[in-house]
């Protein structure tokens, strides 16, 4: 048998074996990649919350930026609508990747000549100060660790030749809730990642002020419970494949415990609103009433950009499965959406 490793640890060795070979993209499409009007939404929203706030500077975070798409949207329509916030924004990124960092380079020159954006390795190293941080399909990426209750007791699910093995042990680090929610014989799931991102940005929040936007795939565990049999899933040539045959030649992601993730923030001190489904949080940010205008100026694109709309929004297809999380300084107002 191979070397026994905890489920996080497998999924961080087979998700770094995978993004030095392949090319993500190929095996998914992100929401900014499905139509513009998802990043000039997500933009104009940062200006609304921007606005709110007490600085002269719009400190603009992404991430997980991907190819740089929705950055680009973002900044292409505050530059047409809001000059004033389109001279005062400050751009990190936060990314790892040196071929993703040249390609939002050139997304971003495309629409902002001159404009220098500046990368980080982790949200650890972005300039203290308030901001305004989007995040679309960044938490997913982070690994779980998962573990069943038996018979009263626990055993933690670890990786060794291909398959899963059960381990009796304690269940070190995880949250307290996310155990309470676990009945017999289900898989209690939580990401050490995405609690640690989570908490340095709700602290940061807390200290410095501003807010996040948190978009992605998730659930509710508090009303839904966990999913069965655990939420890892996998992606290969764009079809859903085993997660454990042939790592490193399949996208990994997990759905996002967006309850977990909210008392984690309010325990570091952030107010959280949400989460809601994208769905409900792109109407209300004017998703129909840019596609109509876009739509009525580019009638070629008319079907493809309603189809996009829809499926964005309609609760059988994105606009449940899919939730917005606001995490924000405790004395801001309620931001757009929520």
């Amino acid at each position: 048998m191979s070397e026994l490793l905890r489920l996080d640890r497998w999924m961080g060795q087979a998700a770094a074996a995978y993004y030095a070979r392949h090319d993500p993209f190929a095996d998914f499409v992100t929401a900014p990649e499905l139509t513009q009007v998802f990043g000039e939404l997500l933009g104009a929203w940062a200006v609304a919350v921007w606005r709110t706030m007490d600085t002269p500077r719009l400190r603009l975070v992404e991430a997980g930026p991907g190819r740089g798409t929705l950055i680009a949207d973002a900044l292409r329509l505050i530059g047409r609508v809001a000059p004033d916030a389109a001279t005062a924004i400050d751009l990190h990124l936060i990314e790892t990747s040196p071929r993703l960092r040249d390609l939002q380079r050139a997304a971003i020159a495309a629409v902002r000549p001159g404009l220098a954006p500046v990368w980080h390795e982790c949200l650890d190293t972005v300039p203290p100060g308030p901001m305004v941080l989007l995040a679309n399909e960044f938490l997913d990426a982070l690994a779980v660790r998962q573990w069943v209750r038996r018979d009263g007791g626990w055993q933690e699910r670890c990786v060794a030749s291909g398959r899963v093995v059960e381990t009796a042990c304690e269940p070190d680090g995880a949250p307290a809730a996310v155990l309470a929610r676990a009945g017999e014989g289900e898989v209690a799931e939580w990401s050490p990642d995405a609690l640690a991102f989570t908490a340095a940005l709700a602290t940061r929040l807390a200290r410095d002020g501003g807010a996040a936007l948190l978009v992605d795939y998730g659930y509710d565990s508090r009303q839904e419970g966990f999913p069965e049999g655990g939420s890892l899933q996998a992606l290969r040539g764009g079809r859903p494949a085993d997660p454990f045959e042939a790592p490193g030649e399949a996208d990994l992601t997990a759905h996002v415990d967006f309850i977990t993730l909210g008392e984690c923030a309010r325990e570091a001190g952030a107010a959280v609103h949400g989460p809601v489904g994208q769905g409900a949080l792109l109407s209300a940010l004017g998703l129909f009433a840019r596609t109509e205008a876009l739509s009525r100026a580019a009638p070629e694109r008319a079907r493809s950009l309603i189809d996009a709309a829809h499926r964005l929004a309609a609760p059988e297809r994105m606009g449940r499965l899919f939730k917005a999380l606001c995490l924000c300084d405790p004395s801001a107002s309620v931001p757009p959406g929520f």
